[in-house]
C-alpha cells in the first residue's frame, strides 16, 4: 500500500490525453450529446458502426435519428430511458436495444449513458455503445479503456451529485448525513466522519454502514482524545495538514502511539477493515475534519485513484461545511440583534397585549422580521408588525433602522397612520439602504372603559387577522381586514397611502403577523391565510399568551423565513 500525497499520472494534460486517445481509438462507439439530445460530436468507431458521418450527425436529435427499440420501433421521448440521463441527472443503460444505421438497418447495441455536469447543472451526457450482433463488442485492451471511461463517468457523476446535495444544506449535521448514504456503498462499506469543533475539540459525528447509521457502533461516536501532534497515525497526520493517506493491513497493524491512534485502531479493527483511506475535510480556511473510509473485503483495497476521488469529496464537503458553520455564526449574531431590538411590551391601559418571534429554521437564512408596541402622547397604543426585505445580517440591521424611524416618526407626529408611513417612506429612501420592506402601522385608539378602535395604514404587508370572542370558524366572524393597503415601501412612493378603520368589540383579538406564518415555498399563499383564520378562530378563547404559542407552533412545515407576530386583545364587558 502506498501512503503520502497522491498525484494524478501525468497531470491534468496526461488525463486529458487518455481522454482524447479513448476517445479516437476506442472499439466501441461514443456519442457526445448535449442537453436537449442533440449530437454534438461521434468518434470513429460510432461513424463506423452506424454508417453515418460524424459532420452529417452533428445537430441531429439523437432519439429521432438514431434510438430505437428490440424490434426497431420507434420509442415514444416519454419512454426513451437514454434521454432521461439529461433530465434527472442519473446515469443509465440498456442491452436490448438498437440504433438506426445510416442505411436503415436496425443495429442490436449494448450502451451505457451518463451525464455531464457544469457547475453542478447536467449540461449533456456521454454514450458508449457496442455491436451486440458483430463482433465489435471490446475486448482486451480495448474493454478496458471501455471500462475505464465508464469508471471516470461514474465517478464524475458520484462528484456531481456530492457537490449538488452538499450545496443545498446550510446546516452542518444535515450536510454529514447527506453524504454518507452517498459514499457508502458506492466507494466504501463503511464511513466515519470526524469535525473540529471551535474549542479545538475533535469528535465523531457519524459512522455510517450498509444500514446508514448503525446503532451497534453508536459508542464510536462522540469526543475522541486530542489529535497529539507527534503521533504517526494517519487520522492524527490528516487532522493536522498531512495529505490523503491509504492504509493497508500492514499499516493498520502498527502499534497506536497515542490515544486518538488507539480509538481510530479499534475502531477499523471492529469493522474488519482490510482497507481504508483517510481525507481531510478541507476549505479556504482550516481543515475542518477527516472522512476515513472502510473497506472490509481482502480482494477491493482502495486504489490511488480512489484515493483522490475521495480527496477531492472531502475538499467539497469542507467546503460545505465551513460554510454551514459562518451561516450559523452570523445567524446566531442576527437572532441575537433581533432578539434584542425586539421591544418589550407596555401595559397598556386596558388592553392586552402578547408578541412572539421565532427564527427561520436551522439551515435556513435568517430574516427582518419585527414587531413593535409603544404608547403614544394622546393615549393611544401603535403597534407595528414589519418585514425588512432580505434573508441576511444585513436585513436584521436594517430592521433596526427602520424599528427607529418608525418609533420617530410615529411619536413626534400626531398624525394618521397613513400619513406616518408616506413620511416613512420617504425617510427611508432618503436617509437609508434599505431597499424594499412591508410593514403595518397600527393605532389602537379609545377609552380604557371602550369602544375601541383600530386605524391601520398597510404598504403591503400580510393583513390583520380580526377574531370576536363567539362564534366558529365556519361562520365567518373571523376575518382578514382588507381595507389601508397600500405599496411596499422602497417601491417608488404612494401620494395616497389609505387608512384603514375598524371598531373592536369587547373581547375580541387582533392578530398582525408576518408570512413566515403563512407561507411555504410552492405552497399556496390563499391556502395558508385560510388555514390561519381557522386555527386563530378555534384558539380564540385561550388566554392571549396561550394563544400566541399554539398559533407559533402551528408555522407549517417547509417554512424557511422568520415569524414574528403581534396579538391584542380588548377585554370583554
Amino acid at each position: 500500500m502506498t501512503c503520502g500525497p497522491v498525484q494524478p499520472p501525468g497531470g491534468p494534460e496526461g488525463v486529458e490525453r487518455l481522454l482524447t486517445s479513448a476517445f479516437e481509438g476506442l472499439a466501441a462507439g461514443v456519442l457526445l450529446v448535449d442537453a436537449r439530445g442533440r449530437i454534438l460530436a461521434a468518434n470513429p468507431r460510432a461513424e463506423q458502426l452506424l454508417g453515418r458521418r460524424a459532420a452529417a450527425m452533428a445537430g441531429a436529435d439523437a432519439h429521432d435519428l438514431l434510438h430505437r427499440g428490440p424490434d426497431g420501433a420507434v420509442i415514444p421521448r416519454s419512454q426513451c430511458v437514454l434521454l432521461a440521463v439529461a433530465e434527472h441527472g442519473r446515469p443509465a443503460w440498456g442491452d436490448s436495444d438498437t440504433f438506426l444505421t445510416g442505411d436503415g438497418r436496425a443495429l442490436p447495441v449494448r450502451w451505457s449513458a451518463a451525464p455531464v455536469v457544469q457547475a453542478g447543472r447536467t449540461t449533456g451526457l456521454a454514450v458508449l455503445f457496442a455491436d451486440m450482433a458483430g463482433s465489435s463488442a471490446p475486448v482486451g485492451r480495448e474493454a478496458a479503456r471501455v471500462d475505464l471511461l465508464e469508471d471516470l463517468a461514474e465517478q464524475l457523476t458520484l462528484v456531481s451529485a456530492i457537490t449538488e446535495v452538499l450545496s443545498e444544506t446550510l446546516d452542518v449535521e444535515e450536510a454529514v448525513d447527506r453524504l454518507g448514504p452517498l459514499l457508502v456503498p458506492k466507494l466504501a462499506d463503511w464511513v466515519a466522519v470526524d469535525l473540529r469543533t471551535p474549542e479545538g475539540e475533535v469528535r465523531r459525528v457519524a459512522v455510517l454502514g450498509p444500514q446508514g447509521r448503525d446503532t451497534a457502533l453508536e459508542a464510536w461516536r462522540g469526543p475522541l482524545p486530542p489529535p497529539t501532534t507527534l503521533s504517526r497515525s494517519a487520522l492524527v497526520r490528516v487532522l493536522h495538514g498531512a495529505q490523503p493517506v491509504l492504509l493497508g493491513p500492514h499499516e493498520m497493524a502498527e502499534p497506536p502511539d497515542a490515544p486518538l491512534a488507539a480509538v481510530q485502531a479499534g475502531f477499523l479493527r471492529v469493522l474488519g477493515a482490510t482497507s481504508a483511506a483517510v481525507v481531510p475535510l478541507t476549505s479556504a480556511r482550516e481543515i475542518t475534519g477527516a472522512i476515513t473510509a472502510v473497506r472490509t473485503r481482502p480482494d477491493r483495497p482502495f486504489t490511488d485513484r480512489e484515493l483522490a476521488l475521495l480527496a477531492d469529496i472531502g475538499h467539497r464537503a469542507g467546503v460545505a461545511i465551513d460554510n454551514a458553520r459562518l451561516f450559523g455564526e452570523q445567524r446566531d449574531i442576527a437572532t441575537a440583534m433581533q432578539r434584542h431590538l425586539l421591544t418589550e411590551l407596555p401595559q397598556s391601559r386596558g388592553l392586552q397585549l402578547a408578541a412572539r418571534y421565532r427564527p427561520a429554521p436551522a439551515g435556513s437564512r435568517v430574516g427582518g422580521d419585527w414587531y413593535d408596541a409603544f404608547e403614544l402622547g394622546d393615549g393611544s397604543t401603535a403597534l407595528v408588525i414589519g418585514d425588512v426585505i432580505g434573508h441576511d445580517l444585513r436585513a436584521a440591521a436594517r430592521m433596526a433602522q427602520l424599528r427607529n424611524l418608525v418609533r420617530a416618526l410615529a411619536w413626534d407626529r400626531h398624525e394618521a397612520p397613513a400619513a406616518i408611513v408616506e413620511r416613512l417612506d420617504d425617510a427611508m429612501t432618503s436617509l437609508t439602504d434599505i431597499p424594499m420592506a412591508t410593514m403595518i402601522l397600527a393605532y389602537v385608539e379609545g377609552p380604557p372603559d371602550g369602544p375601541r378602535q383600530v386605524r391601520w395604514s398597510s404598504a403591503g404587508h400580510p393583513p390583520p387577522l380580526l377574531l370576536p370572542t363567539t362564534g366558529s370558524p365556519s361562520d365567518g366572524r373571523a376575518r382578514y381586514l382588507e381595507a389601508g393597503q397600500g405599496i411596499i415601501l422602497g417601491a417608488g412612493g404612494d401620494p395616497e397611502r389609505p387608512t384603514g378603520r375598524q371598531q373592536l368589540p369587547a373581547g375580541s383579538t387582533l392578530l398582525l403577523f408576518t408570512d413566515g406564518l403563512v407561507e411555504v415555498p410552492g405552497a399556496d399563499l390563499g391556502a395558508g391565510l385560510e388555514e390561519l383564520r381557522r386555527l386563530a378562530a378555534d384558539l380564540t378563547r385561550l388566554p392571549l399568551e396561550d394563544f400566541c404559542d399554539r398559533i407559533l407552533e402551528a408555522i407549517p412545515s417547509g417554512s424557511t423565513d422568520d415569524t414574528a407576530l403581534l396579538a391584542v386583545r380588548v377585554p370583554p364587558d
